[in-house]
This record gives structure tokens, sequence and C-alpha cells, in this order.
């Protein structure tokens, strides 16, 4: 399944109002969970928390992809947040990130959930479109992008 095939309006949030980290993945879950994609958002909360004390999933170039294995998710599913002022993730280049891919999956579905990881990290070679990415400020600008990449 491509990613792109997962994102629908209910699911984008732009622009963000989070400006921390930890509220930032409640504002994605949030998103999932009002969107019905999620059984659970304390559990799939937690599962991206957890992970995430494991190591930051702030990635370079104001790209974050706070992600976690769940039952609280039935199938693989994904949040897209864009934050004009950037949120600080603990990114490698220590930039803060304005982009931000929320991934959940459930535990026995390691395959489809790498895929996704994957897939956003090739999209997030091009500067240029992840600088336009940024800079959109409606979820239907956000989605009509990622179709027409």
């Amino acid at each position: 399944m491509a990613l792109i095939d997962l994102i629908e309006e209910s699911v984008v949030r732009a622009p963000m109002k989070a400006t921390g980290k930890e509220a930032a993945i409640r504002e994605l879950v949030d998103t999932l969970a009002q969107a019905g994609k999620i059984l659970d958002a304390e559990t799939a909360y937690r599962s991206v928390l957890d992970r995430e004390a494991r190591g930051s999933t702030g990635l370079e170039e104001g790209i974050a992809v706070p992600h976690g294995k769940t039952i609280a998710a039935r199938e693989l599913t994904i949040a897209i947040g864009v934050s004009p002022d950037g949120v600080e993730f603990g990114s490698m280049d220590g930039k803060p990130a304005r982009l931000l891919f929320l991934i959940l999956a459930p535990p026995d579905k390691a395959g489809p959930h790498i895929e996704a990881l994957a897939e956003i990290a090739r999209m997030s070679r091009s500067k240029a479109f992840c600088s336009a990415l940024a800079g959109c400020r409606s979820p239907a600008e956000v989605v009509r992008m990622l179709k027409e990449e």
C-alpha cells in the first residue's frame, strides 16, 4: 500500500496548534482518533511516547517521524502535521520539526510500517518538496501537494 493512499484531509493538521513535542504527538494521535482511524487514543499516545523514549524520531531538515506499534491501530495509519514555527523534536541537526509524520501500526504488521518509514525517507530527500509542503496552510493543500508528488 502506498503511503499516499492513507492520506486524506481528516488525518492532516495544517497548521498544528502544538508547540512542544509531547503536545504535537498528542495532537496528531487525537487527529487519528477523531478520524476513526484508531481504537484508543491513550494507548496509541503511550506507544509513541514509549518509542520516543528509546531515541528521538526527529530526522533532519525539519522532519520528524514519531511512530509506534500499538493494539489501538487495526492497520497502518498515518497523520501529518505542519507546524509553521516548528516543534523542538531532538532532531539530528538540531532544527525544529516543521513536518511531522505520525505512523501507527498493529504490533504484528511490521512490513507496512517499515515501508511507510522508507517512503517518508525517500520523500524527505527533496528539500524543495519538503519546504513547499511545510508551507501548506490547510489540510487540502497538503493532500493536493502529496497527490501531485
